[in-house]
């Protein structure tokens, strides 16, 4: 159950940084809201408390669940170019 956190703001970065212009700059945002969440999602665990390695185990789960909402939404917009010719 605490790794729902993680995954969960992952997928909401991957949403979100799709708004981000030029790719560039959305791989560079991409990065750092993951190593800043997996930080907050470490925190927030307490895990902390036990090693500062859970920092980059949560940042990878983040990390994840951004890429999966960004291939997603490319899934999706290539799903919909393709229904409309």
């Amino acid at each position: 159950m605490g790794e729902v956190f993680p995954i969960a703001a992952g997928a909401v970065i991957g949403l979100l940084v799709q708004w981000v212009p030029g790719p560039r700059l959305r791989a560079v945002v991409l990065v750092v809201l993951c190593l800043i969440f997996g930080a907050l999602a470490s925190f927030l665990a307490g895990e902390l408390a036990v090693s500062m390695a859970f920092i980059s185990v949560d940042t990878v789960l983040v990390f994840v669940g951004a890429l999966l909402a960004v291939g997603a939404v490319a899934l999706w917009r290539r799903n919909r170019t393709q229904a409309t010719r």
